[in-house]
């Protein structure tokens, strides 16, 4: 686990809500610069919602959300596209367009939001789909490609900026094992060689206890965090039993036996 540094990102008595219905309440958490976060529990608990905030997708009802101490609630648009430019982003659909190659996917945000000669974006786009183990695939289209191929595809892109925040939705999801740990082993060396950021949310468990520096737990009926930690931490030592449920794989209230 890493130790404490410097706070990059700082969620603050954030509430959220839903067509008038609460479904995070004064949640508080830091993001240290450097690490590999995670954002954990079961379906509906509110995780996908404050990794959404942390994007600055939503405006934040009460608190505050602070990415490198600009408040994204109260920030301008200006401000907050400036800001966005630093934090890349995984969609658990992978979101790469299907009429364009992969050399066309990694480029687009290098054309949109820089003036590089062309030159120079190729030179980028093939270095990315390298440091994702795609090189040669330049011309392939996303539909020619496998589930894990695809997401790395999809980190490339998110790459193409140098962002200091990578955030991941799901990315693990739909993979087999070997694909998974495959891609374990790509966010872990993002992280080490890279010194990017990475916030993720999962329920993988290998890909947990792979990957991860801390992480906080979710609870849909607290509508907030009931654990946070080093998930080998949790596992062994928290006395929250639906903490304990989460990471030993088995159902709340059997004493231990897996589900």
């Amino acid at each position: 686990m890493k130790g404490h540094g410097e706070a990059a990102i700082v969620v603050e008595d954030l509430t959220a809500e839903y067509d008038g219905d609460i479904v995070l309440e004064n949640v508080s958490f830091e993001v240290y610069r450097g690490e590999i976060f995670l954002l954990l529990g079961e379906s509906g608990c509110g995780k996908t919602t404050a990794f959404r905030y942390m994007l600055g997708l939503y405006r934040a009802h009460r608190g505050r959300v602070l990415v490198n101490g600009v408040d994204m609630t109260m920030a301008t648009e200006d401000e907050l596209m400036a800001l966005r430019l630093k934090l890349g982003m995984l969609f658990q659909s992978n979101a790469l367009l299907g009429s364009m190659t992969l050399y066309e996917n990694v480029a687009l945000p290098l054309k949109e939001h820089t003036d590089l000669p062309e030159d120079i974006v190729r030179d980028i786009v093939r270095m990315k789909l390298g440091m994702v183990n795609l090189a040669g695939y330049d011309n392939h289209l996303p539909s020619e490609l496998s589930g894990g191929m695809q997401k790395r595809a999809g980190i490339a892109r998110a790459m193409a900026l140098d962002p200091e925040f990578l955030f991941l939705d799901e990315p693990s999801a739909g993979l087999d094992p070997i694909t998974a740990a495959e891609l374990d082993y790509l966010i872990k060396n993002i992280n080490e060689s890279m010194g990017v950021t990475l916030i993720i949310v999962t329920q993988e468990l290998d890909s947990i206890f792979n990957i991860g520096h801390r992480c906080v737990m979710f609870d849909k009926k607290e509508k907030g965090i009931i654990a946070t930690g080093a998930p080998r931490d949790l596992k062994e030592n928290s006395r929250d039993d639906r903490v304990l449920s989460f990471f030993n794989r088995r159902i709340p209230g059997t004493a231990g036996r897996a589900a």
